[in-house]
């Protein structure tokens, strides 16, 4: 990987954000599936569509903490970056005001992200193609097991906040050193909270708020339905399909790190100093 200070390369959007052995399962969950999350969710009402976008990236009580201690203003720049199909980052719209930007690396995550809420989504995977301190708050959810070099990616947000910006992130942190007992997804490293805290420190990102989503309630019923709804019909159209499968495997093995506590996602409020 290039400096984080270095542009986006627009012919590698993935900017190694994952190894090639992994990429496959990655592509799978990120980018083929959200292509057909999209298809599927166009077809509910707009207020629907928050919800099935938000599935994997916290629940609304979780949003909601994030928000509350970002606190950015209406018609502010607020960037997801990693922002998956888009649900989270229309949340905060809708929350808030803020107008989001979206970074993802995956193009059919970008096109559903566009196609489902109408946000300008720039592929773009570790290295962001935005100026250097443009970024007043924002936030990056469940990322950063996914990348490689994940200092150089705390060093790349860091890079384009304006000093005393502050960042959310929902990093999912290994409960202890060493392997894990359970099997995991492809493609990701959960680093310990000790390696976090030692990342952000060497990013010149300080940690302001701090909490575990685990406190927070799951979806509330209305959602449950929603997200529901929108897997049954997706398995229903694609479960013969290995790319479903795969997808689901993915799925499948982070839920059960998360259920057995080997996995536990932090939640951090920093800011750039």
């Amino acid at each position: 990987m290039s400096s984080p200070t270095s542009p986006a390369d627009p012919t590698d959007p993935k900017d190694e954000m994952n190894s090639t052995d992994d990429m496959d399962s990655m592509d799978a969950e990120f980018d083929t599936v959200a292509a057909w999350t999209a298809d599927v969710v166009s077809g509910l009402d707009p207020d629907q569509r928050i919800p099935a976008g938000c599935r994997g990236s916290g629940s609304p009580g979780a949003l909601h903490w994030l928000l509350d201690h970002l606190a950015p203003e209406a018609g502010e720049v607020f960037l997801d970056a990693g922002a998956g199909v888009g649900g989270p980052a229309a949340f905060a719209a809708r929350e808030t005001g803020a107008r989001p930007v979206l970074t993802e690396p995956e193009p059919g995550a970008c096109r559903a992200a566009q196609t489902l809420f109408g946000l300008p989504a720039l592929q773009a995977g570790t290295q962001l193609p935005i100026a250097s301190g443009a970024i007043g708050a924002g936030w990056s959810l469940g990322v950063l097991c996914t990348v490689d070099d994940q200092p150089a990616y705390l060093a790349e947000l860091r890079r384009v906040l304006r000093p005393g910006a502050r960042f959310g992130l929902i990093v999912y942190c290994a409960a202890h050193p060493g392997t894990l007992r359970l099997e995991q997804p492809e493609g990701n490293d959960f680093p310990t909270v000790e390696a976090l805290e030692a990342m952000l420190d060497g990013a010149s990102l300080r940690v302001v708020s701090s909490s575990w989503t685990d406190h927070f309630a799951a979806f509330p019923a209305d959602w449950e339905e929603v997200t529901s709804t929108v897997h049954a019909e997706l398995e229903r159209r694609h479960g013969e399909d290995p790319r479903w499968q795969v997808a689901e495997e993915q799925s499948n093995r982070m839920g059960s790190l998360l259920s057995a506590g080997e996995v536990r996602g932090r939640m951090l409020v920093v800011e750039s100093v």
